[in-house]
């Protein structure tokens, strides 16, 4: 069963805290390569949370009522989570709470898509289900899941490394610590600050190679710019 709750009842000391594991990250190539192989249906689910930051409890809590299409934006304000058997939602996980993120273009238009293909005209109509039409669980996109990170040929991915693609792409575009806190709903500024870290650490290997090509240095070799495009 499912159904609204005033508060989460799992609390655990700490789960809340983005912690800072060794985790692979995917490129941007890889990321459209991995929603292109994922069951059409759960399209918009991968690219939600590579480009929304998203985390699962609070992706498949979504409902259509929750995008401002206008504004090309999501507001969460909800999660759920399994417990016992039983999905129960509740707030957001992070201590951050609720919070509102702004769509790339390229992102809205792939959520129109999915919203008038699967999703029910009705404001508390679930965003992302199963085929059935009950609530996502993991045992159930497990599946489709493995298949698409196989095809794509990183079978080492997990679904929440699409999260830290977010952050770092977001930090990349020019994100504030502030900003990454707001839009990914972190509860402190170490895991913004992260990503800003990896992001900078890129900048100093560009400055390398830029250095190395304006003073003719045997090294030099022109970088490769990765563009990030549609499927």
């Amino acid at each position: 069963m499912w159904g609204g709750v005033g508060a989460n009842p799992c609390r655990v000391k700490n789960a809340g805290v983005e912690r800072s594991p060794e985790r692979p990250i995917p490129t941007g190539d890889e990321v459209w390569t991995l929603a292109a192989s994922v069951d059409k249906r759960f399209r918009a689910l991968v690219l939600m949370v590579a480009f929304g930051g998203l985390r699962w409890g609070e992706v498949i809590a979504l409902r259509r009522g929750d995008f401002d299409e206008g504004e090309r934006m999501v507001h969460i304000s909800r999660s759920f989570v399994e417990l016992d058997g039983d999905v129960i939602e509740g707030p957001p996980k992070s201590a951050a709470g609720v919070r509102s993120v702004s769509l790339p273009p390229v992102l809205a238009v792939e959520v129109k898509a999915h919203l008038d293909k699967y999703v029910g005209a009705d404001a508390e109509a679930l965003v992302f289900t199963g085929a059935k039409g009950a609530p996502l669980r993991r045992s159930n996109f497990a599946p489709k899941w493995n298949a698409a990170r196989t095809a794509a040929g990183r079978a080492d991915l997990h679904l929440h490394d699409l999260r830290h693609f977010a952050s770092v792409l977001a930090s990349s575009a020019g994100a504030s610590t502030r900003e990454l806190m707001l839009r990914l709903g972190h509860s402190s500024p170490a895991a913004a600050l992260r990503y800003q870290h990896a992001t900078a650490e890129r900048d100093v290997e560009i400055a390398r190679r830029m250095d190395a090509m304006l003073t003719g240095a045997k090294d030099a070799t022109t970088p490769t710019l990765r563009v990030i495009k549609g499927a």
